[in-house]
């Protein structure tokens, strides 16, 4: 019955085209549009540098690309605020589309509540991935369209080191935004509002990152402290990813467990407590 409501979901939301586009595909190309257009524009503007007749080793532009490097570096930061922001487009939709159409009571009767959030929640875990795994290739391609503007050669350095710091970077950076996607199913539930549920994540983790940044500093709060860790999952992800890259002087192993069972914890109550308030709704009019 789970596995029906994951396909149901699946299907209804791969017809939605304009969400499946703004939700996964936006971010990676503006971003690999970016990218090269910004290498090509410091191109640019060395070669206007190299007509000043510079010294030459100030034009240097490095030696080989390494690309292993540079895809543990983009897998730590597939997380970033316009990702999630994109991607709560479409974790909106699949939260929120029922109340907003009202069709809760057409398909209500065809499964468990229980199981009807949960396939909510198992695909927009599917567009979460899609999203971070585009992220990180369009990055990639990138990277390569830097070596070929500067031309500079290549190198790949993915040992098992680095593969071990690139997929527990990648998983922190996917729970980080999952994390983020369940605060609006929510405030989907609660307030049966589409906006709400796009809205009131963004405006809990811009107040997280404020906390995190200005406020604990000015109150005395450090980042290894527990209720630090606890109340902003947003220093949560960064305690673990410094901790994976092993950061000198970065987290210690018991300020990284608090920053795990933050991050999960803050996955699993907002879970918890959509599915315990839909089990309580009233639906005849959904």
């Amino acid at each position: 019955m789970l596995a029906d409501a994951v396909v149901s979901e699946s299907y209804r939301f791969l017809r939605n085209r304009a969400a499946v586009f703004w939700s996964t595909l936006f971010v990676p190309v503006l971003g690999l549009a970016m990218a090269v257009a910004s290498h090509y524009f410091l191109k640019q503007k060395m070669g206007e540098l190299k007509d000043a007749k510079l010294p030459p080793e100030l034009l240097q532009v490095g030696g080989p690309l390494d690309l292993g490097l540079a895809l543990v570096e983009l897998a730590g930061k597939a997380a970033n605020p316009m990702l999630i922001l994109f991607v709560l487009i479409g974790a909106a939709t699949l939260y929120a589309g029922d109340y907003r159409w009202e069709t809760w009571r057409l398909i209500s009767a065809r499964n468990t509540r229980f199981n009807l959030v949960l396939g909510k929640v198992g695909v927009a875990k599917l567009l979460s991935l899609v999203a971070v795994l585009l992220l990180l290739a369009f990055g990639f391609i990138g990277e390569l369209a830097k070596g070929a503007i500067f031309e500079r050669s290549y190198a790949f350095t993915f040992g098992g080191e680095e593969a071990g710091t690139f997929i527990l970077s990648l998983l922190v950076s996917y729970v980080r935004v999952v994390q983020v996607t369940l605060i609006g199913l929510l405030a989907a539930v609660f307030t049966r509002s589409l906006l709400a549920a796009l809205f009131t994540p963004l405006a809990v983790s811009i107040g997280q990152f404020f906390l995190a940044v200005l406020i604990m500093p000015q109150i005395g709060w450090d980042a290894s402290d527990w209720y630090a860790q606890a109340l902003a999952p947003n220093l949560a992800a960064e305690t673990l990813l410094g901790f994976i890259n092993g950061n000198p002087g970065g987290p210690t192993v018991a300020t990284a467990w608090l920053a795990g069972a933050s991050l999960v914890g803050w996955c699993l109550i907002p879970l918890g407590l959509s599915l315990w308030w839909f089990q309580r709704q009233d639906l005849s009019k959904e």
